[in-house]
């Protein structure tokens, strides 16, 4: 089922939650809704469900206007966070109850939810209570029980939040592939970049109500339209350094006596005049010779992590950039680090 969203406006109060919001979502696409506390992902989710009305705007499923349509009338299937099973039933009562409601008898009742247990790989645990099972166990049997009555649309409301963190990367895998599996068009809400980025055909990116970036997971990271974006994304964030333009390519580091050549970097063109952030990933930082490096750098704190090291180092006068870098450098504090810029952005 495709899904649009035009001109899309709500409001709480004196609080806008969603503010002239336009969204096309492709038939079978799982799209993530991002953004911190506040945002309006989770008012935008239950817009599409029905459990609130816009107001202005439309919602449309396919070529349909469902702005009207009561939420049992959309065909959806919701999940939430806190699984919202019954604990006095088991795990196949639970996941058949929708198909009751719907005048099933319990036959087809009963194979539709074996079917449905299969494919979200509960089967084994189909006697059990839910009080019996692990959390991402359960969050199987609440996304059984969403897609047992076939909706056209499923969504998910932070469904990940109440797991660990190795069991939130299993789910993510399997949400995706249960999705892919019985290929229902998904909206996926989560304040994580991490499951956005990993789970997502594309992400839409909220700040305020307001929608920052709508794009893939790869042109969200390598192509961010604002600040916000470039910060929201990555981790550790992204370095803004704030320069001033001096002559063709060249920008000089504010508050240092550091200018640098970025000739290399057509995006510095037609920059004249004019105070640019530069936005540098940690990842994009090389650790060079002094002959071939930009700038160099003094090493203030180190933290290992796994394979990878995060060094945050000052360039001059107490400017700070934080990099990544492997355990094939032998890397001290207090050591000068050399160092090149593999690529930038500028805002």
């Amino acid at each position: 089922m495709k899904i649009k969203l035009e001109n899309l406006y709500k409001t709480f109060e004196d609080t806008i939650a969603v503010n002239n919001l336009n969204l096309e979502i492709k038939d079978g696409e799982l799209i993530s809704i991002l953004g911190p506390s506040g945002c309006g992902k989770s008012t935008t989710l239950f817009l599409i469900a029905g459990l609130h009305s816009p107001d202005s705007g439309n919602i449309y499923f396919g070529d349909k206007i469902v702005n009207k349509v009561e939420a049992e009338d959309r065909g959806i299937g919701m999940v939430f966070q806190n699984y919202a099973l019954y604990p006095h039933m088991s795990v196949l009562k639970n996941i058949m109850f929708p198909l009751e409601m719907q005048g099933f008898n319990k036959k087809e009742r009963e194979e539709m939810a074996i079917e449905m247990a299969k494919i979200t790989k509960i089967e084994e645990f189909l006697n059990r209570k839910p009080s019996q099972l692990s959390g991402g166990q359960q969050q199987r049997v609440a996304i059984a029980r969403a897609l047992v009555k076939k909706p056209k649309i499923l969504l998910l409301d932070e469904p990940l939040s109440n797991l660990d963190a190795r069991l939130r990367i299993e789910m993510r895998e399997e949400i995706k592939r249960i999705q892919k599996e019985v290929n229902i068009t998904t909206i996926f809400v989560t304040h994580d970049q991490e499951e956005a980025m990993s789970i997502s055909d594309r992400i839409l990116l909220m700040k305020d109500g307001i929608c920052q970036q709508y794009d893939t997971p790869k042109n969200m990271y390598t192509k961010p339209k604002n600040k916000f974006v470039a910060k929201f994304l990555g981790n550790p964030p992204i370095n803004f350094i704030e320069t001033k333009y001096k002559d063709k390519y060249r920008v000089e580091i504010l508050g240092s006596d550091i200018s640098l050549d970025l000739c290399k970097f057509p995006n510095i063109i037609n920059m004249e005049d004019k105070n640019i952030i530069l936005g540098i990933r940690p990842e994009d930082f090389i650790i060079t010779t002094e002959e071939n490096a930009l700038f160099s750098a003094k090493v203030k704190s180190m933290q290992t992590m796994g394979k990878e090291i995060y060094i945050t180092a000052i360039l001059d006068k107490n400017i700070e950039i934080t990099l990544i870098t492997s355990w094939d450098f032998n890397i001290e504090l207090e050591d000068i680090l050399y160092l090149n810029i593999k690529n930038l952005h500028v805002f």
